[in-house]
């Protein structure tokens, strides 16, 4: 897979800003089983204390984040299918980013402060959080060091290009295709 220059994705920047405001599609459900194991869903199910059911979010938290309840803030992470699109060309190289949701919605500062609730399908809700998601060394290796550059500058992180972490507010299933709606 050839990695977009930073020239391509402010090329892009336009496409990115043109999703949808209110009410958009779920594109992805990823599950992480295991460390570097990506499992694409037809379902997954979202629960308040587990996150993503079959995910191994919770195995990765510090013992002093979870007797404080931060790990709470990164239950799921979610990043903009547009993004990951344009990154990646198909849903398994996309399943790299390491997010469980990938939403077709503006998914900015602008959009959704922290604290915003998105409905999912027939019954789950989930809350953006204030804990950052930034680009890491992983997503360095997979998607090039412009793509990391970019996701990381001021733009970047104003658009959430990176994405964001929420947490489980009510569970449910979801599905690639569900709306999403800003409640």
């Amino acid at each position: 897979m050839g990695h977009r220059t930073t020239a391509e994705i402010e090329g892009y920047l336009d496409e990115l800003r043109a999703a949808p405001k209110d009410v958009g599609t779920l594109h992805l459900v990823v599950r992480r089983p295991a460390e570097g194991e990506r499992d694409i869903l037809d379902e997954g199910t979202l629960d308040e204390a587990g996150g993503m059911v079959g995910d191994n979010w919770l195995d990765r938290a510090t013992s002093h984040a979870i007797a404080e309840g931060r790990h709470l803030k990164a239950q799921l992470n979610v990043m903009s299918a547009r993004m990951v699109r344009f990154l990646a060309p198909t849903e398994t190289e996309q399943a790299l980013a390491g997010d469980q949701l990938y939403l077709d919605l503006d998914i900015s500062h602008d959009n959704l402060p922290s604290g915003s609730r998105l409905a999912l399908g027939d019954t789950a809700i989930i809350e953006v959080t204030d804990k950052p998601h930034n680009g890491c060394a992983k997503f360095r290796a997979r998607f090039g060091d412009d793509a990391l550059g970019f996701v990381n500058s001021e733009v970047g992180k104003q658009l959430r290009l990176r994405g964001f972490n929420a947490r489980v507010v009510t569970g449910g299933v979801v599905r690639p295709g569900d709306q999403v709606k800003l409640v």
